[in-house]
């Protein structure tokens, strides 16, 4: 292939590439552009209120409260995300606050826009609310650094031996799973309550456990010689017994909703440091 020829080819390459990318970046403005008037009942709406409205209820790392008295009252991916939502509507934030019991039916009552405290996506939630996706809960698996049968283990499949015995909190809901993902090891069941059954594991009792990704990184900054399985990453990519979290929005609201996911996926990388950096904070 002569030298002329490929210098043709890159010289005409160049301009294509440039056209792909101005593309992309016009699909993305035009992706985070708010729905015209009289397309979405729910955003003219806003937009005549001139407020946001969303419910709020503290839920680390997706939403925190602040009440140090300085600063913004709200942190973390969910605020973050909400923030950018009332700055493209050209509105305020007018939070919500909710309890347990009250932030999901706030959205039907017509109380509240959105409900940004995180919620996991589950079956019974589908059929109320749509959600707009930004995170997920999973399970991590511990041990001992210097237990063997932990250390040699190089993914999580390895724990599924008969040689391993895994503990876990009775009644909890790793209990089933546990038993359904290791169905070849021994099981220690034990009460109590807690994220997690440390001591098992610490008293060389146990093996390996299952702990939310979440509270792992603090637990094991206090506990000193533990190890988790996924390994990388400290474990917070895990994709064990994953469960969706994200905003929710009341039902059949369709334009509505697609804005909102539109947005939410253009900042992904931004709402996954923020979520990283709640839980590098996290006691």
């Amino acid at each position: 292939m002569s030298t002329s020829f490929v210098k043709h080819v890159r010289q005409w390459l160049k301009p294509l590439a440039l056209a792909t990318s101005l593309v992309a970046s016009v699909g993305l403005a035009q992706a985070q552009e708010p729905p015209a008037p009289g397309k979405s009942p729910r955003v003219d709406a806003i937009k005549a209120s001139g407020v946001l409205r969303v419910a709020v209820l503290s839920n680390a790392p997706w939403l925190v409260e602040n009440t140090s008295g300085s600063g913004e009252a709200w942190d973390g991916p969910a605020w973050i995300l909400a923030k950018e939502y009332a700055r493209l509507l050209g509105v305020k934030l007018q939070t919500v606050p909710v309890s347990h019991e009250t932030k999901v039916p706030v959205l039907a009552a017509n109380q509240a826009d959105l409900s940004i405290t995180a919620l996991a996506e589950t079956p019974e939630r589908l059929k109320v609310v749509d959600f707009v996706i930004y995170s997920q809960t999973s399970i991590c698996m511990f041990g001992r650094a210097d237990n063997p049968k932990f250390s040699n283990a190089k993914k999580v499949d390895d724990l599924n031996s008969p040689d391993v015995t895994i503990a876990y909190l009775t009644g909890s809901a790793e209990e089933n799973w546990v038993k359904a993902r290791f169905p070849l090891a021994k099981y220690r069941a034990v009460g109590g309550t807690g994220v997690a059954p440390v001591e098992e594991i610490v008293a060389k009792r146990a093996d390996a456990a299952p702990i939310n990704r979440i509270p792992y990184v603090p637990l094991s900054r206090k506990v000193k010689g533990l190890a988790a399985l996924p390994a990388e990453n400290n474990c917070q990519g895990s994709t064990e017994k994953a469960s969706p979290v994200g905003l929710a929005i009341d039902k059949n609201q369709p334009v509505f909703l697609d804005w909102l996911r539109d947005v939410s996926k253009s900042m992904q990388a931004k709402l996954d440091a923020a979520e990283g950096v709640v839980v590098s904070k996290m006691e």
